[in-house]
C-alpha cells in the first residue's frame, strides 16, 4: 500500500518512516510535488490534520495521512495548543517557542503538561481519526540535542530524561505520534485482512 504523510517537515516524515512496516511505502508532501503551504486553520489539532488531509486528497488524488501535535501545558491553560508551532510567532522557530514557554513557567512549580497528536487518514474519500497522548512535565531548561520542537523541554511519565536527550528509536518507543501511528496502523491492518 502507498500513503502520502502530508509533511514538509524531513524530521517527522524520518521519525514516520521507522516506524511503519514494509508492506507500506510512504511518501511526503516533497514527493508527490506539493510544496504549497497547507492552511492550518481549524480551532483544533483534529481539525487541522483533517483539513491538511483534506486538501492533499482534493488536490493530488492520493491516499493520505496527516497529523498536528500540540503541547498542552496544565499551568498555562493549554498553551501553546494547536498554535504549538507558531506560538512564538509565524516563523516556526522551536527556540523562540521553548524560550517563550520556560518564560512563562518561570518560578511555577506545576510544570505537568502533555504532547498530544491527531491523524487524519482519508482512504478512498472516508476519514478516520486516531489520537495519541503522552503525559510529562516541562524541565526547568533546554537538555539534549536530538529530535525537534519542543523535545529538549519536554520530560515524559516514567523518564528522567527529555525527548531531545533520547535517541529516535527511544523516543519512538513511547511518544504521542508513536501512539496515534499505532491507531492508524492497526486499522489499516483490517483493510488488508
Amino acid at each position: 500500500m502507498e500513503l502520502v504523510f502530508a509533511t514538509q517537515n524531513r524530521n517527522k516524515l524520518a521519525e514516520i518512516q521507522q516506524l511503519m512496516p514494509s508492506s507500506i511505502r510512504l511518501k511526503g508532501l516533497m514527493d508527490i510535488g506539493c510544496d504549497e503551504d497547507i492552511p492550518e486553520t481549524r480551532p483544533n489539532l483534529e481539525g487541522n490534520a483533517l483539513q491538511k488531509a483534506e486538501f492533499v486528497y482534493a488536490n493530488y488524488q492520493v491516499n493520505c495521512f496527516s497529523d498536528d501535535t500540540g503541547l498542552e501545558i496544565d499551568a498555562l491553560n493549554g498553551e501553546p495548543g494547536v498554535l504549538s508551532a507558531r506560538y512564538a510567532g509565524l516563523e516556526k522557530d522551536a527556540a523562540a517557542n521553548m524560550a517563550m514557554v520556560l518564560n512563562k513557567l518561570e518560578g511555577n512549580s506545576n510544570r505537568k503538561a502533555r504532547f498530544r497528536t491527531a491523524i487524519a487518514l482519508i482512504i478512498d474519500g472516508k476519514e478516520f481519526l486516531f489520537e495519541g497522548i503522552v503525559e510529562g512535565e516541562i524541565a526547568v531548561g533546554k537538555r539534549g540535542d536530538q529530535g525537534f520542537g519542543y523535545d529538549p523541554i519536554f520530560i515524559p511519565v516514567g523518564e528522567n530524561r527529555s525527548f531531545a536527550e533520547m535517541t529516535m528509536a527511544e523516543k519512538g518507543t513511547m511518544s504521542h505520534r508513536k501512539r496515534a501511528l499505532d491507531g492508524l496502523l492497526n486499522f489499516l491492518k483490517t483493510l488488508e485482512d
